[in-house]
């Protein structure tokens, strides 16, 4: 096989039927070939249609088996290039994140609504606020904000990917952070559309982890921002069989699911 067709980018209705098209299309076997999820493909939101799953397919280095293909002229030890290691990134240190009591909150619920209604109304949306203080879910979770949007037709505040959404939610935490005098943990939610994502992300999770168990090899997912990554990888924690890990620099930073064989 021609040396500068290593990778293959494969088109499907799921990922997959995206993986068995590319494996069929390069004559390989799945042990032969490295899977990359770029988009897990969505069914519609909102009435905005489907998403086809996308996935690149990588053909592993095999210089070294003996398939019986006709190998290029041998070079000298001293003169071969020796192929570059596949470097993985080791699991980034997170800095400890403040705790902040919900006390110490509530008199940020009403600067949160006034802030973020602001910042709507600049942008012309027209829609209902309402601030509670969402309690942690575990002992590695806080208290944190939470300002649920609702109205009509509120799909041009998440945009693709939700990066409406989070770009939202980055520039509200920052002016409400400055008004309040200290850091506050916000989380801007449209009409549920969080809650939606996060179950389609622990689906996910689940589904990969899986084929990953499956087929013994790890998988890239598509990038995610920080909130989302973090859901694939406390759905995963206790995982018997895999591991995750995130890797990359932002915004294209994504999660890897890892056969805890590969890492023993």
């Amino acid at each position: 096989m021609s040396q500068e067709k290593t990778t293959l980018e494969i088109i499907a209705p799921s990922i997959e039927e995206a993986v068995a098209k590319g494996i069929r299309q390069l004559g390989l076997s799945e042990d032969a070939v490295e899977v990359e999820v770029l988009d897990q493909g969505s069914k519609g939101f909102l009435g905005l249609g489907t998403r086809l799953a996308r996935v690149r397919l990588k053909i592993k280095d095999l210089s070294g088996s003996n398939e019986g293909e006709a190998q290029p002229a041998p070079r000298k030890p001293a003169t071969r290039q020796k192929p570059a290691a596949r470097v993985v990134e080791a699991p980034v240190k997170k800095e400890p994140v403040p705790l902040v009591e919900a006390g110490e909150l509530e008199p940020v619920l009403k600067i949160a609504e006034q802030v973020v209604g602001e910042l709507l109304e600049k942008m012309r949306v027209r829609a209902r606020l309402k601030a509670q203080i969402v309690p942690p879910a575990d002992e590695n979770d806080q208290n944190l904000i939470l300002v649920e949007v609702q109205g009509d037709d509120l799909s041009i505040l998440i945009g693709r990917r939700s990066e409406t959404l989070n770009a939202l939610q980055y520039i509200s935490s920052l002016i409400v952070s400055k008004e309040a005098g200290q850091w506050v943990p916000l989380l801007i939610d449209v009409q549920g559309y969080r809650a939606r994502r996060e179950r389609q992300l622990r689906v996910l999770a689940r589904r990969m982890a899986e084929q990953v168990n499956h087929t013994g090899r790890r998988m890239a997912l598509e990038p995610m921002p920080a909130n989302e990554r973090r859901i694939i990888h406390l759905e995963l924690r206790e995982h018997p069989d895999v591991t995750t890990e995130s890797i990359g620099e932002e915004p294209n930073r994504k999660v890897t699911i890892v056969p805890k064989k590969q890492v023993q």
